[in-house]
């Protein structure tokens, strides 16, 4: 029989139907991502609010047992519950990571639109702060900070805003200086509109996009960083819990009680996964960089 080669027509088919069905895949893993992390931020805030999960800090059985109804995952090394104390410490990493997060987000756009808009000596200066900062390895400048300003909640917190700024301002900069650049934004500045409006009305509603993308990965750093901040002892303290804090005091009974650090790092590796899969749904979003094909 004779074979008849695919045609142009065929292979462009072909090819659009393989592409939607990528499409198609990142969606679902998107979605996926959405509901796990809804699920982990609803969960938390509802068992911390009400207390339903019990006390942190009662003692409800022997130190270091398995599952059981009064813990159904254990007890730690004091006999506390520790589904309370997982609760408590994803409650206290997300909001302090959140904090950082929202703060940082607020300096670096400030910073990056200044750079961008204005250039020349604004932008050197801001520029040349941002590269010093992100020439110093992520963990060892949060360690100097908490060092200097000691352990706890407010020092992790400026930790992660001193971390996330440098990349976060350079990204707000490049998006600044494409829209600057812009005949609207060019006739705004002839017809003698006010800086600070189209800074307001402008500038800010094109790269709010970009802005929240480089959010989503900061905050999935932000997580990181306050849970190695913890670990080392350097980030929140007792009698308050936070993942990295979990884990690190789990360490100690890992042959005995493994639930005591599995838990917890299955809880943070988790998040981050879920906030990174996001940021890339986002970037897919506000950043495309092929078009999908029309259906």
């Amino acid at each position: 029989m004779m074979t008849i080669a695919p045609t142009a027509t065929h292979r462009i088919r072909a090819a659009g139907e393989a592409s939607r069905g990528a499409w198609r895949r990142s969606d679902a893993i998107l979605r996926t991502a959405i509901v796990v992390l809804g699920l982990i931020v609803v969960v938390t805030l509802f068992a911390v609010l009400t207390g339903l999960t019990g006390s942190t800090e009662a003692t409800v059985a022997g130190r270091l047992d398995g599952p059981s109804a009064l813990a159904p995952l254990g007890t730690d090394n004091l006999g506390r519950s520790l589904l309370p104390r997982v609760f408590q410490g994803t409650a206290t990493t997300l909001v302090v990571s959140i904090a950082a997060v929202l703060c940082s987000a607020v300096v670096s756009t400030v910073l990056g639109m200044l750079a961008g808009y204005y250039g020349g000596a604004v932008n050197e200066a801001v520029m040349r702060v941002a590269d010093v900062l992100y020439a110093f390895p992520a963990l060892v400048l949060a360690i100097l900070v908490s060092a200097l300003l000691g352990p706890g909640r407010p020092a992790a917190i400026i930790s992660i805003v001193i971390i996330t700024i440098p990349l976060m301002t350079r990204v707000v900069r490049i998006a600044t200086r494409a829209v600057a650049e812009r005949d609207f934004i060019v006739s705004a500045r002839i017809s003698g509109v006010r800086t600070p409006v189209i800074f307001a009305r402008r500038l800010l509603p094109n790269i709010s996009g970009t802005v929240t993308v480089q959010a989503s990965y900061a905050l999935s750093v932000a997580i990181l960083v306050e849970g190695g901040l913890s670990f080392l002892g350097f980030g929140v303290q007792v009698p308050e819990a936070s993942l990295g804090l979990l884990i690190q005091q789990g360490m100690l009974y890992m042959t005995q009680a493994p639930q005591l650090v599995v838990i917890p790092g299955a809880v943070l590796v988790i998040s981050i996964l879920c906030i990174n899969i996001i940021g890339d749904g986002l970037r897919d979003r506000f950043e495309p960089r092929e078009t999908r094909s029309l259906r």
